[in-house]
């Protein structure tokens, strides 16, 4: 994978973050309780974060390959399917058994900026 490539999934990334959150404070805020539009707005907050995460990602990989790089780009993008993908189920369905997933999508987002710093560290 290459900086097009994540400039392209990040794009898509933020673009569904900003559907999913009018459409959470739009169009579910009358379908909703208050507990579970709480959790829609935490699935859509992380997906923001980091999407904005695998954007920068993108932009440094415009200026040097590195598959340390590659590697936390797909850990974060992991992370918004895993973790944001479940609270969204979770919100709409009310399957709180979802909930027992959502940290491995946690793991995954800590992974990649762990993986984020290590790359950091070892560029000269």
């Amino acid at each position: 994978m290459n900086d097009r490539h994540f400039v392209v999934i990040a794009a898509l990334t933020l673009m569904v973050g900003v559907g999913a959150g009018a459409f959470g404070a739009h169009g579910l805020k009358a379908m909703l309780s208050t507990d579970m539009l709480a959790i829609w707005q935490t699935a859509v907050l992380y997906q923001m974060i980091h999407g904005l995460g695998i954007l920068g990602i993108a932009a440094l990989l415009g200026h040097r390959s590195d598959t340390r790089l590659v590697t936390a780009g797909l850990l974060m993008f992991a992370g918004i399917v895993i973790f944001s993908g479940s609270l969204y189920i979770l919100a709409l369905t009310g399957i709180r058994s979802l909930g027992a997933i959502t940290p491995i999508g946690g793991v995954a987002f800590i992974a990649g900026w762990a993986v984020l710093a290590w790359a950091a560290w070892r560029t000269r």
